[in-house]
């Protein structure tokens, strides 16, 4: 679902010829520029020292961004809690920055919050309690004693659209969490669970949160997302059998809704988004 101009690696550049974007986070608040002047929403440095600050542990290299000046190289690192922002700056958690950021911005820093927290998580050994060394050349962590090698998490989900016909046209099924703000519907997802194959996650999280049968899965997009290390596998399917019967635990109200008579959708930065919008461009 999201294409961009970024080229990942964990190996930085032997050399550069201009100064890379610097993803810097605390916690999971992401340092950018204050003001609606700044050249880029993050500093461009040649050193982290620039701003004054110090990372609690070694950068990560991100990978680059193709520019039209060229390739843009990409870092992140973690400050330490009490680090104050530098003048013109301030800490921001990634859901309010994504109208700052741009999608190019977002999705680099959304990639660089993962790996900020997983460095933080995960350095001990999760078999030994041994500190973990970081592996040069791979995304990944090795236990010297007993060889344990860990990678940063991914949470696989899926997220499904379900169509249905109705006398006077086709619906979409819309469900609002307890969890949402009021008014506010998503379509369905939910985390796939050991042994299950994605298509059959996609049935049982259907039958679970509203108890209906679903048919002809199709497969629409993936999106990483980074609340906390999602990655979201989409999905299209039509409604097979069931009357809506409420998992109350997850949901407070699900039904079918028309393509000229939505609620409150998801921003146009999520693959829920993107998934209703398939609905109602093709159903207008």
């Amino acid at each position: 679902m999201i294409q961009l101009p970024f080229f990942s690696s964990v190996k930085p550049p032997v050399s550069a010829d201009e100064p890379a974007y610097w993803f810097l986070f605390q916690g999971n608040n992401l340092l950018v520029y204050s003001g609606d002047d700044a050249p880029s929403p993050v500093p461009r440095l040649w050193e982290l020292a620039e701003l004054g600050l110090t990372a609690v542990s070694p950068p990560h290299y991100l990978g680059y961004l193709q520019t039209p000046d060229g390739p843009a190289h990409c870092y992140t690192a973690e400050l330490a809690a009490d680090a104050p922002p530098p003048a013109g700056m301030a800490f921001h958690g990634l859901r309010r920055l994504y109208q700052q950021l741009g999608d190019n911005f977002f999705w680099v820093a959304g990639r660089a919050v993962q790996i900020v927290d997983w460095d933080r998580t995960h350095r001990f050994c999760g078999c030994c309690a041994t500190p973990v060394e970081t592996l040069p050349h791979e995304r990944a962590k090795k236990c010297p004693v007993c060889g344990l090698t860990t990678y940063p998490r991914l949470a696989p989900a899926i997220i499904i659209a379900i169509e249905r016909p109705f006398p006077d046209g086709n619906r979409i099924l819309l469900a609002r969490n307890a969890r949402f703000p009021s008014g506010f519907y998503s379509v369905l997802a939910g985390f796939v669970e050991p042994g299950e194959t994605l298509e059959e996650c996609a049935q049982r999280e259907v039958r679970e949160e509203v108890g209906l049968e679903i048919k002809n899965i199709r497969y629409f997009g993936s999106q990483p997302w980074p609340f906390p290390h999602s990655l979201m596998v989409g999905f299209t399917a039509e409604y097979a059998s069931g009357d809506i019967v409420l998992e109350e635990e997850e949901l407070e109200h699900a039904d079918w809704f028309a393509a000229n008579a939505m609620p409150q959708t998801p921003p146009s930065l999520s693959i829920s988004s993107h998934l209703i919008d398939w609905f109602v461009d093709k159903n207008r």
